[in-house]
């Protein structure tokens, strides 16, 4: 069977968290090509297929029902909202494992109807936000050419108004983008998120993360809003974010 789930591993912002990988390639299958991503080079890709069966899916999730953690995951080698059918994943998820269920997405699919409304099945949904214009976009997200900044926005805003779990926004703050703090902290407002959470790469990649101090100065911007937290806060020795290689070596045997 193919590596649809991994983990649990110590995530800073779920805690204990089992892995679900919708995608399973060997390469990423992203609509992303991001300039810190540690997947390395991989798939572009911009529309949604079904790259794992259900039947798959409930075969490995049935596998491991009894794994202590604090959330069941959809995330892996690249964006999970191109993957059809992560609605009913996400229902065979919960009622499988008895677990809240996160996914983790670019954000790239959310201008899309029946993403919002698959992924609006989830009880806590982290969507990315890394640039303020869409000339930094391009240059830090690096998207397949359908893809633009204002639709993006667009559709979180749409997703924000009818989604009843949580809703975090992750901003990835790199060289090229930590000058407009202020900037990122007005989409925030605007999208009333129920939690901000202030990253910078510290996987290895080709990109250097940003300080403590750097992102303590690029939090204060963001001040007012309902819960703002940074890497560096949430991060302790336990809870270091693993390269997905490593995740998989250290896979309990189930």
């Amino acid at each position: 069977m193919r590596s649809i789930v991994y983990g649990p591993v110590s995530s800073w912002r779920l805690g204990r968290s089992l892995g679900i990988d919708l995608l399973s390639t060997t390469t990423k299958t992203c609509s992303f090509d991001c300039v810190y991503c540690q997947l390395g080079a991989g798939q572009p890709a911009d529309e949604r297929r079904e790259l794992v069966s259900i039947h798959e899916v409930a075969a490995s999730l049935e596998e491991v029902r009894h794994v202590p953690a604090d959330y069941a995951t959809f995330s892996g080698m690249g964006e999970p909202t191109l993957a059809r059918k992560l609605g009913e994943a996400i229902e065979i998820a919960r009622s499988l494992l008895h677990l809240p269920v996160a996914v983790l997405t670019n954000s790239s699919l959310l201008s899309r109807e029946d993403v919002r409304q698959e992924l609006a099945r989830a009880d806590v949904v982290v969507a990315k936000v890394d640039a303020p214009t869409e000339e930094l976009f391009q240059q830090i997200n690096r998207p397949c050419p359908s893809f633009h900044l204002a639709d993006i926005l667009n559709g979180i805003s749409e997703f924000r108004r009818g989604f009843s779990g949580k809703l975090a926004l992750q901003m990835m703050f790199v060289e090229a983008n930590k000058e407009y703090a202020a900037e990122m902290a007005r989409i925030a407002r605007d999208l009333l998120p129920d939690e901000v959470q202030i990253n910078t790469p510290l996987r290895p990649c080709p990109v250097e993360p940003l300080s403590k101090e750097e992102l303590d100065r690029i939090k204060r911007e963001f001040s007012g809003l309902k819960r703002v937290v940074t890497v560096y806060e949430a991060t302790t020795p336990e809870v270091v974010p693993l390269h997905r290689e490593e995740t998989l070596r250290r896979r309990p045997r189930l």
